[in-house]
C-alpha cells in the first residue's frame, strides 16, 4: 500500500496508547506501516494491578511480533476449585491457564515500541477525513495526518463518540471489587488452597474469583507474587452513585479512580466480605489495605469502519469480563486489521474486510458475556447458577471456534 502523502509507507495514527493500541501499531509496523500512537494520558499507564487469563491468540500475535515472552509471561495454573461460603471446596476441575497481570503485558509490548513513535498528553478532538487521507487534531492544537486512523482508546472512546453517538456504556447493573496482595500475607494453609488455582466462591447472584499474578515489577519468584481478587456485587443505579461518589462528596461519572474509593464503601465492602464469602477470601479482603471498585458495563458497535477510521479492541466492544479474553480479543482484532489491510490496496476496502471479519466475533463475546453475567444485576431473576457452573463455562473459549 502507497501512502497518500508522499512517503515510502503508508502512515497509520493509532488514538490510544494502552495494550489494544500497542497490538496493533506493531502489527502494522511489522507489516511496514509508519504506525504513531497519539495517547492522552501525560504519563506511562499502569494497570493498577488488573489480571489477565491469556488465550492461544494472544501468544500468537506475541510470536508474530517476535517478542521473548514465553518464560516470563505469568502463572502456569493448572485447576480451578470452587468453595461454599462455608470453606468447604465443592469442586475442582483441570484446566491449564496462564495468567498474567496488566502491567506486564503492557511492558512486555511498550518495551517493543519506538518511544519516539509514541505520544503522550495528545487528547484526541477532531477527525476529518477525505478520499486522499484521515487528519487527528488534539487538545494541543497540533494536528497529525495519516492514511489510516484506528481508535484504540478504550471504554470512553472519543473515536467511537465521533461516529456512533448513541453506542454509549450500558451499565450492567453490577460493580466488581478489586484487590491485589502480596503472596507472603497468606498463611499457608490458605496458600496451598488457593494460591495456584484459579479459585471461585458463589455467594447468591454473587461471584468472587482469584488467581495469582506476578509481584511487583514483573517478579514471577515465588514467594514475591501477588494475589489478584475480584469480587462481583449487584448494585443498582443509587448503590452505583454512592460508590462512584468520593469522602469529598463528588460523584466521579462512569468509574472512579482507585485512590477516591471512600473509607464508608471500602467499610461496608469489607462487612459483607465477612457476612457472606469464604472464609478463605474473607482472609484475603482483610489483608488488602486498598481495594477498589469497577463498575461493569457492555459497548456493542453497530458499526467498525468508517471510510479510513477503524474502532479496535474495547472502543468496538466491551464485554463483561466472564469469559476472560479481554486482550485476547484486542489482539485478534488487531492481527485481523493487519491481515485486512495486507489483503486490501485500497483501505476503505480493507477496513470493510475487517468489519466483516470482526462483528460476529464481538457480538458473539458480549452475549456470552451477559449470559454468564446475567444472575449478578441489580434485581436479577435469572437461576443461581450450580456450584460448577463457572468452572464449566468459563474454562475454554471453545464457543468463539477459538479452542
Amino acid at each position: 500500500m502507497i501512502s497518500q502523502f508522499g512517503r515510502s509507507s503508508p502512515r497509520a495514527l493509532v488514538i490510544g496508547g494502552s495494550l489494544s493500541g500497542l497490538l496493533a501499531a506493531l502489527l502494522l509496523r511489522r507489516d511496514g506501516w509508519d504506525a504513531e500512537i497519539f495517547e492522552r494520558v501525560h504519563n506511562d499507564l499502569a494497570g493498577r494491578g488488573a489480571g489477565i487469563v491469556t488465550h492461544r491468540p494472544l501468544w500468537d500475535v506475541l510470536d508474530a511480533l517476535a517478542l521473548d515472552w514465553r518464560d516470563s509471561l505469568g502463572i502456569d495454573v493448572a485447576t480451578r476449585r470452587m468453595f461454599g461460603t462455608d470453606g468447604t471446596l465443592l469442586a475442582e476441575v483441570q484446566c491449564p491457564q496462564t495468567l498474567t497481570a496488566w502491567d506486564r503485558v503492557y511492558a512486555l509490548l511498550r518495551a517493543a515500541f519506538p518511544p519516539a513513535h509514541y505520544h503522550r498528553g495528545k487528547e484526541l478532538v477532531g477527525i476529518e477525513q477525505g478520499a486522499g487521507g484521515v487528519s487527528a487534531t488534539f487538545a494541543d492544537g497540533t494536528r497529525a495526518q495519516g492514511d489510516l486512523l484506528i481508535g484504540c482508546d478504550g471504554l470512553r472512546s472519543t473515536v467511537r463518540a465521533k461516529f456512533l453517538p448513541d453506542a454509549r456504556p450500558q451499565y450492567a447493573g453490577y460493580v466488581a471489587w478489586r484487590g491485589l496482595i502480596p503472596e507472603q500475607l497468606l498463611s499457608p494453609k490458605l496458600h496451598a488452597e488457593i494460591f495456584m488455582h484459579l479459585a471461585f466462591c458463589l455467594p447468591e447472584h454473587e461471584q468472587m474469583l482469584g488467581y495469582p499474578v506476578a509481584g511487583p515489577h514483573n517478579d514471577l519468584r515465588p514467594g514475591h507474587r501477588r494475589y489478584n481478587m475480584v469480587w462481583y456485587r449487584s448494585a443498582d443505579r443509587d448503590q452505583l452513585a454512592r460508590l462512584l461518589t468520593d469522602d469529598r462528596g463528588v460523584v466521579h461519572e462512569i468509574s472512579i479512580p482507585p485512590p477516591a474509593v471512600s473509607n464508608s464503601a471500602i467499610e461496608e465492602m469489607q462487612v459483607a466480605a465477612k457476612r457472606v464469602l469464604a472464609p478463605q477470601f474473607q482472609a484475603c479482603w482483610q489483608a488488602e489495605v486498598h481495594p477498589f471498585v469497577q463498575p461493569i458495563y457492555d459497548v456493542q458497535s453497530p458499526q467498525l469502519a468508517f471510510g479510513r477510521v477503524a474502532l479496535l479492541g474495547d472502543a468496538a466492544f466491551v464485554a463483561r469480563p466472564h469469559c476472560g479474553i479481554g486482550v485476547t480479543k484486542a489482539a485478534d482484532d488487531a492481527a485481523a486489521l493487519a491481515r485486512a489491510l495486507a489483503a486490501e490496496t485500497d483501505v476503505g476496502r480493507a477496513l470493510a474486510r475487517y468489519e466483516a471479519n470482526r462483528m460476529p466475533f464481538g457480538n458473539k463475546v458480549i452475549a456470552q458475556a451477559r449470559r454468564l453475567g446475567s444472575y449478578l444485576q441489580a434485581g436479577a431473576a435469572s437461576k443461581q447458577p450450580s456450584d460448577d457452573f463457572l468452572l464449566r463455562e468459563t474454562a475454554t473459549i471453545d464457543f468463539l471456534g477459538r479452542a
